[in-house]
């Protein structure tokens, strides 16, 4: 019993972007980039640490509701990279364990490193 709720656990924790690929990483710049009208309905977090139970810092996501749900991350929520603040850029760092760690940094120069599920994202 304890496995299966363990199995499910992780599942579900594992599953932060409903299995859908829908950032990429440009493999020369490296920057993080979620292009505007895709057409699958898409969920993505970016967390404090490189763990999915951490604090949710920004989200990218495809409806509407949930984007006014979490609108109050620190670093904001939006459809897509196109959505971000002007001068803004998100940069791929490296990997760490499932996850992708990213530089969030704003037009006026401050950085957050962030850290996105690495099944939301190709590096192409």
């Amino acid at each position: 019993m304890n496995k299966m709720l363990a199995i499910i656990l992780l599942l579900t924790v594992s599953s932060g972007c409903f299995a859908q690929t829908v950032g990429k990483v440009d493999k020369k710049t490296k920057e993080f980039s979620i292009d505007p009208g895709q057409k699958v309905n898409y969920m993505v977090f970016g967390y404090r640490f490189a763990n999915a139970t951490t604090e949710k810092y920004i989200c990218f996501s495809s409806n509407q509701d949930v984007e006014r749900a979490n609108i109050n991350l620190p670093l904001g929520s939006y459809f897509d990279t196109d959505g971000l603040p002007p001068g803004a850029k998100i940069k791929y760092l490296g990997v760490a364990g499932t996850f992708g760690k990213m530089s969030f940094t704003t037009g006026g120069g401050k950085t957050t490193i962030i850290y996105l599920p690495k099944s939301c994202y190709v590096i192409k």
